[in-house]
């Protein structure tokens, strides 16, 4: 099985124009994503999938692969099912979705991910990541993606409140979903034909699209969490977290 790493990127942003341009200690955050990826064992191909000339520029001077898309894309996934069919990706080929706001993921993320589906062939078409939640402001907080998960670790729910909801007590694991996904070129292809959900569109989360239309998800649950850059000040952050590292 061929494996293909894709990272969306666009400009546009309404919270933070132009992010995954933003430097982070000297290099744009796309470079920190691209790089980082490179790491992963079991990698044949990594592209940056982009409308926009500028993030163009900006990999392919870091030595960096792109493929252009439509600027009429309207999520990141009809943008990979539109780079998958210029680089004429094959239908059982393994394409992994890495967002290019997670400049700290670590390879070893990746890496689960194309284990999963070598070890289960045939299995499932679509799976993805979470890491265990430890911090209470972390629980609470919209902006880390919660998930829920039944005992064939199958998702059941996304969602950006706390999910479980323990009447009783707060004594239990909560699980954060990390911005990576894996599915074979035909799976992608058939999710990026289905219509906006309406969970979907009510906590903006892409992922419950494949859930509402009868889809399953499967779900590896990681050592590392990946920290995503939602606005200016997650750079600085970020920044904080590579010196550490």
């Amino acid at each position: 099985m061929t494996v293909t790493l894709l990272i969306p990127a666009r400009y546009g942003s309404s919270r933070f124009p132009g992010k995954p341009l933003a430097p982070i200690g000297g290099k744009p955050m796309i470079q920190h994503v691209y790089e980082r990826a490179s790491l992963a064992k079991g990698l044949d191909n990594i592209y940056v999938a982009t409308d926009d000339d500028r993030i163009r520029e900006a990999v392919e001077s870091f030595g960096g692969n792109v493929v252009m898309t439509s600027s009429d894309a309207a999520s990141g996934t009809d943008r990979l099912e539109q780079a998958a069919q210029l680089l004429g990706l094959a239908d059982d080929e393994l394409i992994i979705n890495l967002q290019g706001d997670q400049p700290l993921i670590d390879p070893i993320c990746i890496e689960q991910l194309i284990q999963l589906f070598m070890a289960h062939p045939g299995e499932f078409e679509m799976a993805t990541l979470g890491v265990e939640l430890h911090r209470e402001d972390e629980r609470d907080d919209p902006m880390h993606v919660k998930m829920v998960f039944d005992n064939q670790h199958h998702a059941i729910y996304f969602s950006r409140a706390r999910i479980p909801h323990g009447r009783d007590t707060n004594d239990y694991p909560v699980y954060k979903h990390l911005g990576i996904y894996a599915y074979t070129r035909r799976f992608l292809q058939t999710f990026a034909a289905l219509p906006v959900g309406r969970l979907e569109e009510l906590e903006k989360l892409e992922q419950l699209r494949a859930l509402e239309n009868g889809h399953k998800i499967k779900i590896a649950i990681g050592a590392f969490d990946s920290p995503e850059v939602d606005t200016p000040a997650d750079i600085r952050k970020c920044e904080q977290l590579l010196a550490i590292d």
